[in-house]
């Protein structure tokens, strides 16, 4: 006897998300357009590099917006749980795209440093402006849905690293307008490419694990088989799995073996009603999506696989 529930598996993809991100997609759009013309004009590396992380940006929120389009559509025969799962490859592309962008910035500045650009400061510092207001705009857009689904967290962070790369951007144009110090824009670029990598690392690893079905971090699996054992009838607990699919969405599957004469004196229906409830209400995440297997003793020696 196994037991399950339906639940919506829109999770991330509701219409304010998609809203959220189609704003920050059209602002920043406008904005590499402004930061491509002040690449060519003032050239400044600190500026390419943050104008080629803002091309990455606004590829990452074309992906993302389509990600949220494909996010609610429903579940089908083929796709059992739809396509929650495109936000999750969606941030991992994005996460990898900036540490490409990371490279680059370390290759051009090292190329840079025999070959020194004269830099107009205050042309510099304009476009700095500009870059920082509308990041600062697209923030505040994205601010509200960012903890909602891991493709709002990506946005964001593309986002917030722009705002950052732009502060650089203005920090070096004062330093070369006031002082003249040349060697800031280079300081400047490295800055943003130091700043790129280690949010792209962690957004990396938390989509891994997602990909990976790896159980999220707020679950003890042996946690969970304990809690499921104190249900009255219940005698084990083998093939144990908990995984997220997306944002908010969490499952878990398991073999229990329960007393044989729960079979025969109508006790099988109540314990499968304990485990869900259990799994719904008893763990920091909760695990609506749960399926149960119950099992008489000895069962699992005809079951052809390994257990857990």
């Amino acid at each position: 006897m196994s037991g399950g529930h339906a639940h919506g598996h829109s999770a991330g993809g509701d219409a304010s998300s998609t809203t959220r991100i189609a704003v920050a997609f059209g602002i920043t759009a406008v904005l590499l357009l402004a930061q491509i013309v002040g690449s060519i004009v003032t050239g400044s590396l600190a500026l390419l590099v943050d104008t080629v992380h803002m091309l990455t940006d606004v590829a990452g929120l074309g992906v993302a917006l389509g990600a949220q389009r494909l996010l609610r559509r429903p579940p089908s025969g083929r796709r059992t749980w739809g396509l929650v799962r495109v936000e999750v490859l969606a941030a991992a592309a994005q996460a990898a795209a900036l540490l490409i962008v990371a490279l680059v910035v370390v290759i051009e500045g090292v190329r840079r440093l025999g070959e020194p650009t004269e830099v107009p400061g205050p042309l510099l510092l304009v476009f700095g402006v500009v870059g920082l207001v509308g990041n600062l705009v697209s923030l505040a857009v994205l601010a509200g849905g960012r903890g909602s689904s891991l493709n709002l967290r990506a946005a964001f962070l593309e986002v917030l690293n722009d705002a950052i790369g732009s502060v650089a951007v203005i920090a070096a144009a004062v330093a070369i307008w006031v002082w003249g110090f040349q060697q800031a824009d280079l300081i400047a670029s490295a800055l943003v490419a130091a700043l790129i990598v280690p949010r792209s690392i962690v957004l990396l690893r938390d989509t891994g694990r997602i990909l990976l079905e790896s159980a999220p971090q707020e679950i003890d699996l042996e946690d969970v088989r304990v809690h499921l054992m104190e249900v009255e009838h219940v005698v084990s607990v083998h093939d144990l799995h908990v995984s997220t699919l997306g944002t908010g969405l969490h499952q878990l599957t398991a073999h229990v073996v329960v007393a044989e004469s729960c079979f025969g004196d109508g006790h099988a229906p109540r314990i499968l009603d304990a485990l869900q409830e259990c799994a719904a209400e008893h763990f920091p995440l909760p695990l609506e999506h749960a399926t149960f297997q119950l099992e008489p003793p000895g069962h699992a020696e005809h079951e052809p696989h390994l257990h857990a």
